[in-house]
């Protein structure tokens, strides 16, 4: 079975300049997602997809093959991921290459861990998942939200079972951290979205969960990387 990792990092990003590139604790960012994808060692190509030599050239340093580059009208604001990784996986096979499973790894989640990446292909062959992708524990639980009139009542804010509950014995939510998709490819070929029958949830530690978005996120994750045991990477 081939696999093949793929970073997406087109370049420029209007919530923080260049974010993908931005140097974090030493390094650009997406530097982390390569290495943990190359030191999981389960992957025949580490792939980064981007619009920029530069940025490719950033993901050659570190290890990662860049054969082609994004079209222009996958590179856009607006431009799916996954359209860029069946372009990706098209442009492999023009040149000979197919694989069986892909794993997204955004490098935005710089905190993931190679054995993150073991654990989720382990849980994929336990239950012969078309898909796996990575959730964390939510910080507060969406049943405590709503939305609010105008004049700002919360009459009926929240349920009156919510209130007697009590906080400690309600249900445990989840949400997608954005740290590792892994797909069968066939499965994302045919399929309408990923999150259908076959897919699985790898539960991963909020510590590890922190997804870059912005500069209050950037430095939030520089701190915790910097807590972290160097041999866990």
């Amino acid at each position: 079975m081939k696999n093949i990792a793929i970073i997406p990092a087109r370049s420029g990003s209007k919530g923080l300049e260049d974010k993908n590139i931005r140097i974090f604790n030493g390094k650009p960012l997406l530097a982390y997602s390569v290495e943990v994808a190359i030191m999981s060692g389960l992957f025949n190509e580490v792939f980064v997809s981007t619009d920029s030599e530069k940025y490719a050239e950033i993901g050659r340093e570190y290890g990662a093959h860049v054969p082609f580059l994004r079209s222009p009208e996958l590179s856009s604001d607006t431009a799916s991921s996954w359209d860029a990784v069946k372009e990706a996986l098209n442009c492999y096979e023009k040149i000979g290459a197919t694989f069986h499973t892909i794993a997204l790894l955004q490098p935005t989640s710089p905190l993931r861990t190679a054995q993150d990446i073991t654990n989720a292909f382990a849980l994929m062959q336990e239950k012969q998942a078309n898909a796996v992708v990575s959730v964390c524990e939510v910080d507060h639980s969406p049943l405590w939200c709503n939305i609010l009139p105008e004049n700002g009542s919360m009459d009926r804010f929240l349920s009156k079972d919510l209130v007697t509950k009590g906080r400690q014995n309600l249900d445990t939510y989840y949400r997608i951290n954005g740290a590792i998709y892994l797909v069968n490819v066939p499965y994302l070929l045919s399929s309408q979205t990923i999150y259908d029958h076959g897919c699985f949830a790898y539960k991963m530690d909020k510590r590890r969960s922190i997804d870059i978005d912005d500069l209050v996120d950037f430095q939030i994750a520089e701190y915790l990387d910097s807590l972290r045991d160097p041999n866990s990477k």
